[in-house]
């Protein structure tokens, strides 16, 4: 049986797209480095596993980010998932001016991956590929190393809100 699908209306702007994005909760991300001791890093709310073998994971970074720059340049970058009631950390790694980690408890490794405390996964990883997209491009990330607290209820973004998992 075939049935009409009303209601599908075309494309025409980035603000309907934004609010259709909005509809898919996701997690939301840090990915930092430190530059001569100090932590840089940005918010990155598309991410995602890509494969297990080879290690890979996604992250989309826009076009007009002049963060990424910076840290496509670092040898190692830390990727931490952050926690349930980090959203104050992803505000500021999200802002334009000002510290961007001022308040938020960090870790350096060695290799000079920044991490953030409190998140429930941190990554250690090198970029495997950029590949252009649009406005964004999509960085795969290689994974060399992990440390996961699945205890720790993720924060989630959702309808342009940060929410909070129901306990099951």
């Amino acid at each position: 049986m075939t049935t009409s699908m009303d209601g599908i209306v075309p494309v025409t702007t980035g603000e309907q797209l934004r609010e259709a994005f909005g509809c898919f909760p996701s997690g939301v991300t840090a990915v930092c480095a430190a530059l001569e001791g100090v932590p840089v890093g940005l918010a990155a709310s598309s991410f995602t596993s890509v494969s297990v073998t080879p290690p890979l994971v996604s992250v989309c970074i826009q076009h007009s980010s002049t963060t990424w720059p910076i840290l496509r340049q670092r040898p190692r970058l830390g990727l931490s998932v952050l926690g349930e009631g980090q959203d104050h950390v992803c505000t500021r790694l999200a802002g334009r001016h000002g510290d961007r980690f001022a308040g938020t408890d960090w870790s350096t490794a060695a290799d000079g991956s920044v991490f953030v405390q409190g998140a429930t996964l941190w990554l250690d990883c090198t970029i495997h590929a950029e590949i252009p997209s649009g406005d964004h491009d999509i960085v795969l990330l290689h994974i060399h190393g992990l440390r996961a607290d699945p205890a720790t209820p993720p924060l989630v973004f959702h309808g342009s809100r940060f929410r909070r998992l129901a306990a099951g």
